[in-house]
């Protein structure tokens, strides 16, 4: 049972992170980009801005969910402080590709879909993390996250986003109800 289950949560992460990439060449053919900003910030000759960020976000986020994680199993005995500095250490390998991955992503995609891309592969990575690391149970609300997530990127990358207008003056030169008598 567990096999199925996994294998019906591989095939939904699969079919988010495709749907990630096929908005983000929309995303990515109408993003503007200077030519000095393109060629210090590509990592691959044809590969998409998306695919760019999404691989280097998948190496990002294992490097933090070993962090955040793994001292709660390897270094369980150890003192905190020793665990916090080796997470510390850990950590420092994670920035060191997620601030690229952050700024080819923000040369095409808006900010709330570099954090809605974040989310997504921040779950894809921590579920079998939490399964075959950590030994945790299968549990189908990794799949209802999973479906959230999917949502999110729906309304993320396809809703466009409307601009927060001035609020309406709370000044009235009438009072809104006449007194009772």
């Amino acid at each position: 049972m567990l096999e199925q289950e996994s294998i019906l949560f591989i095939m939904l992460v699969f079919f988010g992170i495709l749907e990630l990439i096929r908005l983000g060449r929309v995303v990515s053919i109408s993003a503007v980009v200077t030519e000095d900003a393109s060629r210090s910030l590509t990592i691959g000759g044809n590969m998409s801005v998306v695919l760019q960020t999404t691989i280097l976000l998948v190496i990002s986020n294992t490097f933090m969910t070993f962090a955040w994680y793994a001292h709660l199993q390897n270094m369980a005995h150890k003192p905190w402080l020793m665990a916090a500095l080796v997470s510390w250490g850990i950590a420092l390998c994670e920035y060191l590709f997620q601030v690229p991955a952050n700024r080819i992503g923000y040369s095409a995609l808006s900010l709330s879909q570099l954090k809605i891309m974040q989310e997504v592969i921040a779950l894809t990575v921590f579920i079998p993390f939490a399964i075959f690391y950590m030994r945790q149970s299968w549990s189908w609300n990794y799949i209802w996250a999973a479906l959230c997530l999917l949502g999110a990127v729906f309304f993320i990358f396809t809703v466009p986003g409307k601009p927060i207008s001035e609020p309406p003056s709370i000044v009235r030169s009438e009072p809104l109800a006449q007194p009772l008598r």
